[in-house]
């Protein structure tokens, strides 16, 4: 993570789109967390290549001390704790760095800034989860998203019972089931069981 940066990331995510745009007849992305900036982005740039869009407690910006000290203390500092298992269920945990190059953190941030100039390209359908109780990204970002998105068909559902990780928490299945329904209400005869991606469909998720 020390060595790779928002362009690497993203170029991740725009690669699988295409090729999944090659063998599918429809494409739906979804991501967490900082997965949801990379899935609105997908959004923003490929315009009809991408048939809509889910987002779990998507991060919108840095706040606190950290949006302003980051250009100067990432050279100074090397990194700082991880952010990973905020998760209600107990003995849950999430696969994640236990610690976070602050290069990378400041990567983050810029990344964070593009994305949010390009949040009313986004035209396409928009399936927002969010947990009132996130430890790691606030209300804030989840509204600013909402707010600035250039979406007619919106859909913000709460994840009452989970934290940040809600892909791993008590709304798990809830999160599963609502993405499945939001996908076959758009693309109607193509999913045939109660999970997203089958079919002709291709869901390609960040996190």
């Amino acid at each position: 993570m020390q060595l790779t940066g928002w362009q690497d990331w993203y170029a991740e995510v725009d690669r699988e789109l295409r090729v999944l745009r090659e063998r599918c007849t429809r494409v739906f992305v979804a991501g967490l967390s900082m997965g949801g900036a990379l899935a609105l982005r997908l959004a923003a740039r490929h315009g009809d290549a991408v048939s809509g869009v889910m987002v779990v407690n998507p991060a919108n910006r840095m706040h606190g001390v950290a949006q302003h000290a980051l250009p100067v203390i990432r050279h100074l500092l090397r990194s700082t704790r991880g952010i990973a298992s905020d998760i209600a269920r107990p003995s849950t945990t999430e696969l994640g760095y236990e610690k976070v190059p602050l290069h990378a953190a400041h990567s983050l941030r810029t990344f964070f800034r593009l994305v949010d100039g390009e949040l009313p390209q986004v035209t396409q359908p928009l399936l927002l989860l969010r947990s009132p109780q996130d430890h790691v990204v606030p209300p804030a970002d989840s509204a600013r998203v909402l707010a600035r998105v250039s979406s007619t068909d919106v859909t913000e559902i709460l994840l009452e019972q989970s934290y940040h990780v809600a892909t791993l928490d008590y709304d798990a299945d809830r999160i599963f089931a609502e993405s499945a329904a939001f996908v076959a209400r758009l693309a109607p005869g193509l999913v045939k069981e109660p999970e997203p991606g089958l079919g002709k469909e291709g869901t390609t998720a960040g996190g």
